[in-house]
């Protein structure tokens, strides 16, 4: 037992250590959630990550994302987690994809691995599905993190099948899609069932009417620490029955 696995051996065993190293996760969208939960499961253990984002760290990120600071404005989130995972544990294989995934693509990085786990922390809404109907559709475990903007209260947090959320904003759009797609269960998903002021929200014009939603720094690692827990389970096949 290294002294970097002996404080997570004494909750889940030699066993348990194992099934981490022996673990491929993909983590497709590293900000304020996805960066949260990629760092969990590489400080946890897991063996082989490949990780996603085509984005680089902008200022508007520095109120909530792990990797933003100062210094690395400007630079490819991709890029600075994997330099910063194999700082963290250099026994974890990193691979790191600097790019949007969209359309056929998407389907050969999901096929590239047979991943024992897949996190989605897409913010847009036709890649995010795309994703999660595919990885459904190929039997792979998957994860997904709904709306953490404009929410506060850190006890309606949860974690549910997508068909058990409600009130979220975007686990409503989610869920409306994919049921066209024929999906209605099967998809694990972290969201929050507090309801988004209206003056959380704003709309810009010039942007197609983009609407963007105000966030604390708190929220989305607190998500993120969410789906990183139930990807743990996954892996240590202790999900709930």
């Amino acid at each position: 037992m290294t002294s970097f696995s002996s404080r997570t051996q004494l909750l889940v065993g030699s066993e348990g250590i194992a099934r981490l190293q022996a673990s491929h996760v993909l983590v497709v969208g590293l900000g304020g959630v996805g960066g949260y939960a990629a760092e969990q499961l590489c400080r946890a253990g897991v063996g082989h990550m490949t990780i996603v984002d085509g984005d680089t760290v902008g200022e508007t990120n520095l109120n909530r994302q792990l990797i933003a600071l100062r210094s690395s404005i400007g630079q490819p989130k991709a890029m600075l987690f994997r330099d910063r995972f194999r700082d963290i544990n250099p026994d974890c294989e990193v691979e790191a994809l600097q790019e949007f995934l969209r359309d056929d693509r998407m389907l050969e990085v999901l096929q590239a691995h047979r991943y024992d786990c897949v996190v989605d922390c897409i913010d847009t809404l036709s890649p995010k599905v795309f994703l999660l109907y595919h990885a459904h559709s190929l039997g792979l475990p998957v994860v997904s993190s709904m709306g953490s903007g404009g929410k506060m209260n850190p006890e309606m947090v949860c974690a549910a099948d997508i068909s058990k959320s409600h009130t979220c904003r975007l686990a409503a759009m989610v869920r409306k899609r994919l049921h066209r797609m024929g999906v209605t269960t099967g998809i694990r998903v972290v969201f929050s069932a507090e309801k988004v002021p209206s003056e959380a929200m704003t709309e810009d014009p010039s942007a197609n009417h983009l609407t963007t939603v105000g966030t604390i720094s708190y929220m989305p690692p607190l998500f993120g620490c969410h789906i990183a827990a139930e990807v743990i389970r996954i892996l240590l096949d202790k999900t709930e029955k």
